[in-house]
């Protein structure tokens, strides 16, 4: 089938009405749970092939969280999907009027393949809550884990309701050219910049979400151990593969060569004997060859090896960056961790500022004022204090980028929201008229509506 009578399938489905209603919507979601259940072993089989994830890597960063997602999904539909009375001024009584609840229709969702399975599903439970039909196109570098994808789907729904696009970059571009009712994007910038620029021909509306160089700051108050350990977890969860990866530590010289010595530790303790057998590699020889190119524009104090034959690079920390080289100007994407010292939080903002938003923001600190002064001196999409990563996890924390690192968001009810057109709609009717509002316009009608509107002079 091709892309075009797949979309045209999905549409002329969705003006069926099927979609729309509340047991319908539960049932889907229901479908999506048992069939994620059922298959936790043939998912973490393709991840594990794609990635070298291991099963508890796998259920924590990507199953469980999904299956989470759907249970409060769940919990909240009906109250989310009903229309809410709001409040009007005197001037229309005695109308009322509401805010009801629309799908947008058919919706595109294009899923990367750092985390296949979480930023396909998630996105995926956002549409069918709020009562679209949906074509999923998953990465082809993850192929084991996009094709699953697409075998789960195709045994569990209707392929005119949800239909799954395997492929590349042909197969994303025909996709681009079709007119959808929202494109969900999970991917680099790039590729969403041309993903806005092919939604703009047909006025379609985007949820971006992108990167970027997310920034880490460890003042000397912070416990440095603590801060060590929680960064190893940041940038050896998927090997650093992770949008909200901590990209680069701007540190209190003070404390610098205690965090190293640190670092150290906690990769000792969470490899021990060196054994990384249980971190994910990275995902083609591509990258591989582009993150182990970075490992040499600094001077390596922790890690810094690499196996080729396995695609892996071993937790690394670089000193004496230099701040235009590339491993400070790209988003790494790999676990390599720059460290920059500073002496007064003053250059830390000017060093974050005068660069693009981030997709999140860390520090580690014990000094509220030292939250305060960074939260409202820098701008980005989210993040944590004393921690990394775990903002994401939260389904009542909507998570999005802002500026180069996205727009929109979505988890939670802002995942319903997102795929949903709330409309207004006032309701009136014939008992009562407002002269005022008709022809003729006279003085005296001016004089009592400026009165109305408290400009009386």
């Amino acid at each position: 089938m091709s892309i075009e009578e797949i979309v045209s399938n999905a549409r002329t489905y969705y003006r069926t009405g099927a979609t729309r209603s509340y047991s319908f919507r539960m049932t889907q979601l229901n479908l999506l749970e048992d069939a994620i259940k059922k298959n936790e072993k043939k998912l973490m089989d393709a991840l594990r092939a794609d990635l070298n994830k291991s099963a508890y890597e796998s259920y924590i960063t990507e199953i469980g969280i999904v299956l989470e997602e759907i249970r409060y999904h769940k919990k909240h539909l009906k109250s989310w999907m009903k229309s809410k009375c709001i409040s009007n001024r005197l001037s229309h009584f005695p109308a009322v009027g509401y805010r009801v609840n629309e799908p947008f229709g058919v919706v595109l969702i294009v899923s990367p393949w750092n985390y296949p399975i979480n930023l396909t599903f998630e996105a995926l439970v956002g549409a069918i809550s709020a009562g679209n039909c949906a074509v999923i196109k998953p990465s082809a570098y993850s192929e084991k884990t996009s094709h699953a994808i697409k075998e789960i789907i195709e045994e569990t729904f209707a392929p005119e309701y949800i239909c799954v696009v395997e492929g590349g970059r042909a197969e994303n571009q025909a996709l681009f050219n079709q007119k959808f009712d929202y494109i969900f994007f999970t991917g680099s910038v790039n590729v969403g910049k041309t993903v806005m620029e092919a939604a703009s021909k047909h006025l379609t509306p985007v949820t971006l979400e992108l990167g970027g160089k997310s920034p880490v700051i460890v003042d000397k108050t912070a416990d440095i151990r603590v801060a060590a350990k929680r960064l190893v977890f940041g940038k050896t969860l998927n090997a650093g593969q992770t949008c909200i990866a901590p990209d680069y530590l701007l540190i209190h010289e003070s404390v610098r060569d205690e965090f190293i010595e640190e670092f150290k530790k906690a990769v000792d303790k969470a490899f021990p004997s060196g054994n990384f057998e249980e971190m994910p590699t990275i995902i083609n020889e591509k990258h591989f060859n582009r993150l182990s190119n970075l490992l040499t524009q600094g001077k390596i104090a922790v890690g810094g090896n690499t196996d080729s034959t396995h695609r892996f690079i071993e937790p690394s920390v670089l000193t004496d960056v230099n701040p235009n080289d590339e491993i400070m100007t790209d988003e790494i994407f790999g676990p390599i961790l720059p460290v920059i010292t500073y002496k007064s939080l003053h250059e830390c903002i000017e060093f974050i500022t005068n660069r693009p938003r981030p997709l999140a923001f860390y520090v580690f600190t014990r000094d509220k004022r030292v939250v305060h002064k960074l939260f409202n001196s820098c701008s980005f999409g989210g993040g944590c204090v004393n921690d990394v990563i775990m903002h994401i996890t939260s389904p009542t924390l909507p998570f999005g980028g802002v500026g180069n690192s996205g727009m929109g968001s979505y988890h939670g009810k802002k995942s319903f929201d997102t795929f949903t057109h709330a409309r207004s709609v006032l309701v009136n009717n014939f008992s009562l008229e407002a002269p005022l509002r008709y022809h003729p316009y006279t003085d005296k009608k001016m004089k009592i509506m400026k009165r109305y509107f408290g400009n009386e002079s």
